[in-house]
């Protein structure tokens, strides 16, 4: 079995290029899944295609669209911040030793789960803006320099678990994303919270 190539056009309207990268991500979530398939090689391609899409929409992307005024400051860091969540899913995704683990299909599920989210978010949230606010060759010039950047990081490889972690850290720095340990106390208690709430909708109504 060999590794899933990538389709790596040139130029085009970067909402559609955007929007088929999309696709693929959804494509090799699949081959991940899949017991017939070689699964450690769509995990490195499904990888580097996450780390080149994001890189290059940070750098290329979200600051022209902000520019342009199709997108504001906060559509801008919200999307950083999905990215960097995605790091950190995929971060233990690479890490789950094997692919025929419980621990790898948990990874895989979580990856999977935080990829469409922040798809479905990006689509409704700044691409549908954009496609009201930034003319169509805007858009194509646009489309060579974000493939410019996507393509030169997917050719000099991107995603070992290294780069990966060094990403997610630059991005903790950055206070794009909180640390781990403040998150996981956020998340107790709005775990908390969740289950006051849900005993006295019981109690209110039994």
């Amino acid at each position: 079995m060999t590794a899933p190539m990538l389709p790596q056009p040139t130029q085009g309207d970067v909402l559609e290029l955007i929007l088929a990268d999309h696709g693929t991500f959804e494509d090799l979530l699949r081959e991940c899944r899949r017991t017939d398939r070689d699964r450690a090689a769509a995990r490195t391609t499904l990888a580097e295609l996450l780390v080149a899409h994001a890189e290059a929409e940070e750098s290329e992307v979200y600051p022209t669209l902000r520019a342009k005024r199709a997108i504001g400051a906060e559509k801008e860091e919200h999307g950083e911040k999905e990215h960097a969540e995605i790091l950190e899913a995929l971060l233990a995704f690479l890490d789950a030793k094997g692919t025929g683990t419980k621990k790898y299909e948990e990874a895989l599920e979580e990856l999977a789960r935080v990829v469409s989210h922040h798809s479905s978010e990006e689509e409704l949230s700044i691409l549908n803006p954009a496609r009201d606010d930034v003319s169509v060759a805007v858009r194509h010039e646009l489309g060579k320099a974000w493939l410019k950047k996507r393509n030169a990081l997917l050719a000099k490889g991107c995603a070992s678990r290294t780069q990966v972690s060094a990403l997610l850290g630059k991005a903790v720095a950055d206070k794009v994303l909180p640390p781990a340990k403040v998150r996981a106390e956020a998340d107790a208690i709005k775990e908390a919270a969740k289950t006051k709430a849900e005993k006295l909708e019981e109690e209110a109504t039994s």
